[in-house]
């Protein structure tokens, strides 16, 4: 039988908000492979990041924040985005000691003897007082259904697949999905493909100006009511808006940006609508976003009626031992940062014995 050990503290994912908890426990007392220890899947440094395609340059990235202790700085706009925040990443783990162990898959959490939480990973299993979950939302990438779907004779990918734009010369191809990186795509596969369609559930709201604070907290309180509530949460870019920035003026005055409403079902050879419109296509391409990876909580049975798993600040209701982050209002870069002191601060107070309800 493999060795249970012990842990004050386990943080599963070295993302952006993993990374942020981790610098926040050793800053406060906890020691890395004693207090505490950070557990990711990835098989290096860089989160989510370090899967991103090849021309998401470091220059189109929107809103990156620094983590914190460490400015991100002198960075090439031009280079890969992949490359510059895992080498950013790596120097964070490294400056600060922060020992990851990788690659390591977590497979389930269960509930221990003791009051404490048994995690179980493809590295064996550790026992541990408190939890702090930053694994994202990479892993699960949301296909959605639609009739006809499986008729298709083209290729179906979604933007986790997604290499660059090469790939796409003389296609016909379907974006699907209304935020940053369906807009993202169709910019960069226009000069490439032979035709290029842009289909939306929702038309799409472009922002003016710049996106200050007030406007940042605004956005943020929309998302965090709904994970108050135990309802899957939606993306912060979907109440703040697409960024109108240049390239996104070019793709709306030259039709690249042209947005369609959704389809209706799926054919053979593209895409069509109930009015009787048709769309050829070779290639579907769903940017849909992604949903939040918790399958490996599911023994802990969070999940509230409605589908998500209810929060406080990052702390969750049902269990105070779990914190999320980098879930709901924490998913931005900034968000990460911030849901990660917040984490350690409460979880402080619980391995203390003090109170920890807001």
């Amino acid at each position: 039988m493999d060795e249970v050990r012990e842990i004050e503290v386990v943080v599963i994912g070295a993302g952006q908000a993993g990374l942020a908890a981790a610098y926040h426990l050793r800053r406060t007392g906890f020691e890395p492979d004693r207090g505490f220890v950070v557990l990711d899947h990835s098989p290096g440094p860089g989160g989510a990041w370090q899967f991103r395609w090849p021309s998401l340059t470091f220059g189109k990235v929107h809103g990156m924040h620094a983590l914190p202790g460490m400015e991100l700085t002198d960075a090439d706009p031009a280079r890969p985005s992949a490359e510059v925040v895992r080498e950013y990443f790596d120097r964070y783990e490294r400056t600060f000691d922060l020992r990851v162990r990788r690659p390591v898959d977590v497979r389930a959490v269960r509930e221990g003897p003791g009051g404490r939480l048994l995690v179980e990973t493809s590295g064996g299993t550790w026992s541990t007082r408190a939890l702090i979950n930053a694994t994202g939302t990479w892993d699960r990438p949301f296909w959605p259904r639609y009739p006809g779907q499986e008729t298709f004779r083209g290729r179906q990918l979604h933007t986790a697949q997604y290499a660059g734009p090469q790939e796409f010369a003389g296609q016909r191809v379907v974006v699907v999905g209304g935020g940053a990186s369906g807009t993202q795509h169709l910019l960069e596969l226009a000069p490439y493909a032979a035709a290029t369609t842009w289909v939306t559930r929702r038309p799409p709201v472009f922002r003016e100006g710049p996106f200050d604070e007030g406007a940042g907290r605004a956005a943020v309180a929309l998302v965090e009511e709904r994970v108050r509530q135990g309802l899957p949460p939606r993306s912060v870019v979907s109440v703040t808006g697409l960024p109108l920035n240049d390239a996104v003026r070019q793709g709306l005055a030259n039709g690249v940006l042209d947005r369609q409403p959704m389809f209706d079902r799926i054919t053979p050879d593209g895409v069509a609508w109930r009015d009787g419109r048709q769309v050829s296509a070779d290639v579907i391409l769903w940017a849909t976003g992604f949903r939040a990876a918790l399958d490996h909580l599911a023994p802990l049975r969070l999940r509230e009626p409605g589908g998500g798993v209810q929060v406080e600040g990052t702390r969750v209701v049902a269990d105070p031992r779990v914190h999320l982050v980098g879930y709901g209002p924490s998913a931005s870069t900034i968000g990460a940062n911030r849901a990660g002191r917040a984490a350690v601060r409460d979880i402080r107070r619980l391995l203390a014995g003090e109170p920890v309800a807001a």
